[in-house]
């Protein structure tokens, strides 16, 4: 008999912790088009798989009524399963339950499994959708978030941290996510910001929505917080689980391998012709990468936020590889502080799992003016600087046109110890353009000559065949090659196999001191 009670008694938990917060709060999740909370892990993980934890954890809140308001999981469902066949923890908030507020046993919850994801050496997955603190719980509450913050700052590095915002996420709850490596959101029902509308205009008069202050489309286009945009919740989740499949489990071990039917050594004859003779023609360097890629995909990562400079991962011979490419099409590919800090936390990520790094580089140096430079400049261009310099794994470089002046070196120049560096027949290294150059160096000559167009025009086309040109660099060893682009592909592949053993160390310290 009290085998059969303890049966029933699990069953009707069950049930419970199942029904969240009533009949009444699902219904109206579904009305504006979001899934629950179990139904986000089913479409995430393989089929079958997950394996929930806490199920019958409740808080312990016994103010304002809250004693008689204990719900089975509290508002957070947590636990581990697969994808494509490896271990991943996950949770995910539950807003039927108290809106999704954090409450101490939330909190709870979460660390549990992240500190199973730690030792375990596999990714964390957090779907947040919540309200924030919990009022009720006061302190607790915000207890909770700390200890929360501190599991992203113990796991940054060690593990991949991503992130799915698919409700608000407001005050507190949005440093979570921005630990994170990587940030999903979705056009509906997504917003991050630190105090809402009501509070701003409370304070400041201003008046501005939910979408413009930290919707989806805000945050993956002007403020870069987020790094993916989805349509809707389910592909989101899809696009999380593509995301794992160019991801290591951990810094410890190599990034997956997918095998490719793409031929190695494949030679793609329109790379000759996809760089303009016109050093001033703008061309989309996205195709030079899709032409050398596996299968010419390019899962391309913060599409939306300072497009002149291309961050995402792609596979060489079913390796995965991390690509950071220059984009004349957009700001004829200069960086700004933007891009600047897009590239140098991609770069980090890179390195801290293992995923080899492809430059491909045409750059006329740092965007000009005062609004660059009030912003700091300096400060976030040096921030490029020193990721490519302080990454230990492979860097290959590939320069297609420009390199001039501060963006030849930050770029991953062979002086930040890039390992292989090459370029196209029409690359041009140089401290500056020709027209500039010959302004300077030139500037009598040309002030004294009796036809001084004429002159500008002969002189920088001798400093060009001179000096922008690739092959002084090679001469000095700061290329490795000069190479005809349709052999981009198999010149990468053989470098990054002539790598795949590469050993590098930065000095023994604490931490270096990054320019933020």
């Amino acid at each position: 008999m009290a085998k059969k009670y303890n049966l029933d008694k699990l069953t009707e938990i069950s049930l419970k912790a199942e029904s969240g917060g009533g009949e009444d709060k699902i219904r109206r999740q579904r009305e504006i088009g979001k899934l629950l909370a179990r139904e986000r892990i089913e479409i995430l993980l393989d089929h079958g798989s997950f394996v929930e934890l806490d199920r019958f954890r409740t808080h312990d809140c016994y103010d304002f009524g809250m004693e008689t308001k204990k719900i089975p999981g509290d508002a957070v469902v947590t636990g581990y399963g697969f994808i494509e066949g490896r271990t991943v923890y996950v949770f995910s908030q539950d807003f039927t339950v108290f809106g999704g507020s954090l409450s101490g046993t939330v909190a709870e919850k979460i660390c549990k499994v992240m500190d199973l994801a730690l030792k375990n050496g596999a990714p964390i997955i957090g779907i947040n959708d919540s309200g924030g603190a919990r009022i009720q719980e006061g302190v607790v509450s915000l207890a909770g978030y700390a200890d929360v913050f501190l599991k992203n700052v113990m796991a940054s590095g060690v593990i991949p941290q991503i992130s799915a915002i698919m409700g608000p996420t407001a005050g507190g709850a949005v440093y979570s996510p921005a630990i994170t490596d990587f940030i999903f959101m979705t056009k509906l029902n997504s917003y991050m910001f630190i105090t809402g509308p009501d509070v701003i205009k409370t304070v400041t008069h201003e008046e501005v929505s939910k979408e413009e202050l930290g919707g989806a489309k805000t945050h993956n286009t002007r403020s870069g917080v987020a790094h993916f945009l989805a349509e809707g919740e389910k592909e989101c989740l899809l696009m999380m689980r593509e995301l794992m499949g160019f991801l290591p489990s951990n810094n410890l071990e190599e990034p997956p391998f997918h095998p490719t039917d793409d031929d190695p050594l494949r030679r793609e004859g329109k790379l000759k012709q996809l760089v303009p003779d016109n050093p001033n023609r703008p061309y989309d360097m996205k195709e030079i990468i899709r032409a050398v890629v596996d299968e010419g995909y390019l899962y391309e990562v913060q599409r939306d936020f300072a497009p002149n400079i291309v961050i995402g991962f792609a596979r060489l011979a079913g390796w995965s590889i991390g690509i950071v490419a220059n984009q004349p099409a957009h700001l004829a590919g200069c960086l700004d502080i933007d891009a600047a800090v897009k590239a140098a936390r991609f770069i980090r990520f890179c390195d801290c799992f293992n995923i080899p790094l492809v430059t491909f580089v045409d750059v006329p140096g740092f965007l000009p003016g005062s609004a660059q430079e009030y912003g700091g400049i300096i400060r976030h261009g040096a921030k490029l600087l020193y990721a490519y310099a302080e990454a230990t794994v492979p860097k290959i470089t590939v320069i297609t046109r420009k390199a001039y002046g501060g963006g030849y070196i930050v770029m991953s120049s062979k002086h930040l110890r890039g390992d292989i560096n090459l370029a196209y027949p029409t690359g041009e290294i140089a401290v500056m353009g020709p027209e500039g150059a010959i302004n300077i160096v030139f500037r009598d000559q040309l002030e004294k000559a009796p036809d001084p167009e004429k002159t500008r025009v002969e002189l920088a086309e001798s400093y060009r065949q001179t000096f922008a040109n690739p092959f002084k660099a090679a001469e000095l060893g700061y290329l490795d090659a000069v190479i005809p682009p349709e052999e981009t592909r198999p010149t990468l592949i053989r470098s990054l196999e002539m790598l795949k053993k590469k050993r590098d160390s930065n000095p023994a310290k604490k931490h270096g001191n990054i320019p933020l």
